[in-house]
């Protein structure tokens, strides 16, 4: 009876006329950056942070989440119809999908990604749920040591599932555990590398910061390379499916349903791992492996079914344990500390109304989007014919109105600007921000938990080894490591990021 009573509670929250808005708001831009290229859901959530000051937290929540799992959507349509994915979850819809589009199904595409990801979202959202409270009220018992042992645990697996060198990766969570350091220490009230600065005294500003390495950053990298698109398919229609494909799809949907559901949670995981590990799992086991690469249904309903609901399960330790395992769920914790809300076990307790209304938000988001997606269809394509050069001034505008706006310091102004500088290089020297911004975040909870451990224990540094639990997640973190470090996994590793 509990679940019931909480599912209505959240429900009231959720069919606000206020929060449908807002929900509704997520959903469309989130469908509209996942069908423009190179502007994904990290970027424009980063630059949509200012916003969210303004607006009651279950509103700004809403809206953002709803940008999360919309742009899973959006990126689908430009996979399939102009063989460019949208976002970087949607690669592997591109084999079979654009396919099908040359073969004149391209709606029968558009309709098979929508539901597949329909029934995904749902399923996860009743695994969210359904898992987030035991789970939440296991982690009440945390205390400060099993807290450092869960962050190390994260920042582990973050780095093993980052692309690209593993040796940058870690480089990238030391960089920002160290800017995540720059102000007044919170203990002694002694000042860290503020260089006489009085604006750095409270630290770095979050939103400036991601605005710069996400927003701005994304946007140079776009105009140096952007691509001319063209829509092959100007009018799609037969966007109802026969029973045929209905039946090729159910299977490869419930499999990547539970994959995408499984690997969300995972540190470092979400919406991108489960839809490549999906498609690698159908074209094993699908008694129409011959068509992969050719036009098969199943190519596209798998991995839709996984993104969508690896995106939706990744909010499960985010809201839970306050930990963010990819860079979006760093950004909604981010966002969260801008409403006042410390993320963690207490969220449930304390802010009811707030979990359980996002939850319910996500299965009415995931209906908005299923009727954005297919009778908007002829909308989404003409966008793809907006040349970026058009649209992305008006975007840095909107970023530095919106760093300006949140003390109204034109330092934060030149802080996105440094840092999107600082986003610019290290890109160019393929180091990947993702594994930055969670070492940004993380770094003063892991700095608060270790400090507090090491009081409880009065120095003694076994205090981590002594508890059962630290100790599991301690070595489950060098477990881990062990293993991505290993000759045969560095070597898979290498070849699944090179096929992306």
């Amino acid at each position: 009876m509990d679940i019931i009573s909480n599912l209505w509670l959240g429900a009231s929250t959720a069919f606000l006329p206020m929060n449908l808005l807002y929900g509704f708001i997520g959903c469309l831009l989130g469908t509209a950056i996942g069908v423009l290229p190179g502007l994904g859901p990290t970027a424009t959530i980063a630059m949509l942070l200012p916003i969210t000051f303004g607006l009651p937290p279950e509103s700004a929540l809403i809206m953002l989440a709803g940008i999360f799992y919309g742009a899973q959507y959006g990126g689908s349509t430009t996979a399939i119809l102009i063989n460019l994915p949208g976002e970087s979850s949607s690669v592997v819809t591109v084999i079979d999908g654009y396919q099908m589009a040359r073969n004149g199904r391209a709606g029968t595409a558009l309709a098979t990604a929508a539901l597949g990801s329909f029934f995904a979202g749902t399923v996860a959202t009743i695994l969210l749920a359904l898992a987030a409270p035991p789970l939440a009220a296991v982690a009440l018992n945390f205390g400060p040591a099993e807290y450092f042992s869960l962050m190390v645990l994260g920042l582990v697996a973050s780095v093993a599932l980052a692309s690209g060198s593993l040796l940058k990766a870690f480089a990238m969570i030391l960089f920002g555990l160290l800017l995540g350091t720059v102000g007044t220490d919170v203990e002694s009230g002694t000042p860290r590398y503020v260089f006489d600065i009085p604006e750095l005294y409270d630290g770095l500003n979050f939103v400036a910061v991601s605005m710069g390495i996400f927003g701005i950053c994304e946007i140079l990298r776009n105009l140096e390379n952007e691509q001319e698109r063209s829509v092959g398919v100007k009018r799609v229609t037969g966007l109802m499916l026969t029973k045929d494909d209905f039946r090729r799809i159910c299977a490869p949907v419930l499999r990547g349903t539970a994959l995408g559901s499984f690997l969300g949670v995972l540190p470092g995981g979400g919406a991108m791992l489960a839809s490549f590990a999906a498609y690698a799992v159908e074209k094993r086991v699908s008694p129409n492996r011959v068509e992969f690469g050719k036009g098969a249904i199943e190519g596209v309903a798998a991995p839709e079914a996984a993104n969508n609901a690896g995106a939706q399960t990744s909010f499960i330790p985010m809201l839970t344990l306050g930990i963010p395992g990819n860079p979006v769920m760093a950004l909604m914790v981010g966002a969260m500390i801008i409403q006042g809300i410390t993320p963690g076990p207490n969220v449930i307790s304390e802010e009811p109304s707030l979990f359980w209304g996002m939850i319910v938000s996500m299965w009415s988001g995931n209906l908005m989007l299923v009727i954005l997606n297919l009778p908007l269809i002829g909308l989404w394509v003409r966008m793809l014919t907006v040349p970026y050069h058009l649209l992305f001034p008006a975007i840095i505008g909107f970023c530095c109105i919106g760093a300006y706006s949140i003390n109204n310091s034109v330092f934060d102004v030149f802080v996105m600007a440094g840092f999107s500088i600082v986003g610019f290089a290290l890109s160019k020297m393929r180091f990947e921000p993702a594994p930055l911004l969670l070492g940004f975040i993380l770094g003063p909870m892991l700095e608060e938990n270790l400090r507090r451990a090491m009081l409880i224990s009065q120095g003694d540094p076994t205090i981590f080894l002594r508890s059962p639990l630290s100790l599991s997640l301690l070595i489950f973190a060098v477990a881990v490591l062990a293993l991505v470090l290993s000759p045969s996994i560095s070597r898979k590793r290498e070849e699944a990021f090179t096929e992306q």
